[in-house]
């Protein structure tokens, strides 16, 4: 599974970034927005710090200005996937850009049926919000179950599962059982799948013991 990380924090990504564990970083406005800096700026430096898809989105919602803010993100850098709603202007944007090689994450899905439309329109990308499924007494990994097992019967389908509104580190280990591509979480998920408390507890263990050597590696 490819990890992306879901913020506009340069700082943030410059720290998972060195870990080698970022595959991609995905934005939206409001991300945006709580950077308190221009969206242009910010997705050319973070397109800079990792190699993999940055994910910027769109904000209009017709189609013919969908498409030209669309191709003014796709030229900040190569790895830029313009994101677009999952709406019939949305798939139409998602059509052309990629038959131009551009990247697209259809982003804002809630159904197995909207993910299949995604993947028809050629999106490299889809992204089901669990998260937000969760939020209103629907199982958002049943979502995902399902969209995983109508893209397994439709190899022609190309399109990547994106795993977004994830909100702990279950989301994550049961996207990972059920296949999905990728995973994007906020860095406070991300640096959680780190903890266990017999790691904690074990290391601490060994560095009482070392000290007690008194010896020193260096």
């Amino acid at each position: 599974m490819k990890f992306f990380v879901d913020t506009a924090d340069v700082a943030e990504i410059k720290d998972l970034a060195a870990s080698g564990l970022l595959d991609g970083v995905t934005t939206n406005p409001s991300l945006i927005m709580k950077s308190g800096r221009p969206m242009l700026e910010v997705i050319k430096e973070v397109c800079a710090i990792v190699p993999g898809p940055v994910s910027a989105e769109t904000v209009s919602t017709d189609h013919k200005k969908m498409l030209e803010e669309g191709r003014k993100l796709a030229k900040i850098a190569k790895n830029v996937a313009v994101k677009v709603p999952l709406t019939p202007d949305g798939l139409k944007t998602c059509k052309v850009l990629v038959s131009e090689g551009t990247m697209v994450n259809v982003t804002l899905c809630f159904s197995a049926a909207q993910a299949l439309l995604a993947a028809k329109a050629g999106a490299t990308f889809v992204s089901p919000f669990v998260g937000r499924l969760d939020d209103i007494g629907q199982d958002g990994m049943y979502l995902i179950a399902e969209i995983m097992t109508i893209f397994r019967q439709y190899p022609e389908y190309k399109t990547q599962v994106l795993v977004a509104s994830v909100r702990h580190g279950q989301h994550v280990l049961q996207a990972a059982k059920l296949g999905a591509h990728v995973s994007t979480m906020p860095p406070s998920v991300l640096r959680g799948l780190f903890k266990h408390v017999l790691t904690d507890n074990g290391l601490k263990a060994f560095l009482d013991d070392w000290a007690k050597t008194g010896q020193s590696i260096l």
